[in-house]
């Protein structure tokens, strides 16, 4: 006699795998909604009003969470980096390039740098099978969250950063 329940069981791990890869955001790119301007500062001190005439920061809802579409000024540089929208694969808050195959290096030389500045590591995995590195910090306020994705691209490694809406920003 077959026992069913060891087969639905299995089948339900599979599911959950699964859903648990997904979940992370670091196999799937992120939809986006729509820009949202913001009207007031997600923590105390940071200005949601950029320089330029009266227009503000905005921010875009994505499958991952809302995020700023920009970086704040203190976010740590990447080294030998150069700005790219080429390579947006989905909603970002910033793209960068880097020459090489640095998937890795720049994924622990970022989480080293956001721990520096008090960002907590959630979790850094990798490679995927593409050679993808994910990197998930928190940060101050509660609910302020950001994640990288660090994956080699040919002969460059691409950076994708979605900082939360939660987080502070100039």
């Amino acid at each position: 006699m077959k026992r069913p329940g060891v087969a639905v069981a299995v089948a339900l791990l599979g599911m959950f795998g699964l859903a648990a890869c997904t979940a992370s955001g670091a196999s799937v790119a992120p939809s986006v909604s729509t820009p949202v301007p913001v009207s007031a500062a997600p923590s105390s001190g940071a200005s949601a009003a950029s320089s330029g005439g009266g227009s503000a920061t905005s921010q875009t809802d994505t499958d991952w969470g809302r995020i700023w579409d920009t970086l704040p000024a203190t976010f740590p540089a990447i080294t030998g980096s150069t700005p790219s929208e080429e390579a947006a694969a989905g909603p970002a808050s910033a793209i960068f390039t880097v020459d090489g195959d640095a998937a890795k290096t720049v994924a622990t030389m970022l989480q080293a740098r956001l721990e520096a500045a008090g960002y907590t590591t959630v979790g850094l995995g990798g490679p995927l099978e593409d050679g993808t590195f994910t990197l998930d910090m928190t940060g101050s306020p509660t609910g302020c969250m950001l994640q990288i994705r660090a994956a080699p691209t040919g002969g460059l490694t691409t950076v994708t950063i979605l900082y939360g809406a939660a987080c502070p920003h100039d």
